[in-house]
């Protein structure tokens, strides 16, 4: 049995994926997106933590200005992340991303939904229908 602590950073983790997931429209680029950003994050933190002493030596608002640079810096870098794999060793960079997108929805998209989405039923947004004025009679 799984600890509580760890039990809520998964469902955590699975509210900001689905968040990310339905404001950059559920496919490749979503998940592209998270990855990214999540990568570069890491990142980030992994220099952060060589300079945590800084917060020690009266740096702790220069620190933490910086960590919220360095956040936006990398959601920024996230977004465009497309770039980062059409860079990648030319031409593999652009056969990859098109294959990515070729055989994202396909292999990967159902299980990324069946995860984020557990039991719950499909929205279907039905079409809105539009009201035919009334017969307006002259005098």
């Amino acid at each position: 049995m799984a600890s509580p602590l760890l039990e809520s950073g998964k469902n955590g983790f699975r509210t900001w994926f689905r968040k990310v997931w339905e404001v950059r429209g559920g496919g490749l680029y979503a998940c592209g997106f998270a990855v990214a950003f999540i990568i570069f994050e890491v990142g980030s933190l992994a220099d952060d933590v060589t300079g945590i002493g800084t917060i020690f030596t009266g740096g702790a608002i220069s620190f933490l200005i910086g960590f919220i640079i360095d956040s936006f810096m990398n959601t920024f870098y996230a977004l465009i992340w497309p770039v980062y794999v059409l860079q990648w060793s030319m031409p593999w960079g652009a056969i990859a991303l098109g294959l990515a997108y070729w055989l994202f929805p396909t292999y990967v998209k159902p299980h990324i939904e069946e995860w984020l989405f557990d039991g719950e039923p499909a929205e279907v947004e039905e079409p809105e229908t539009a009201e035919e004025p009334g017969s307006v009679s002259g005098p």
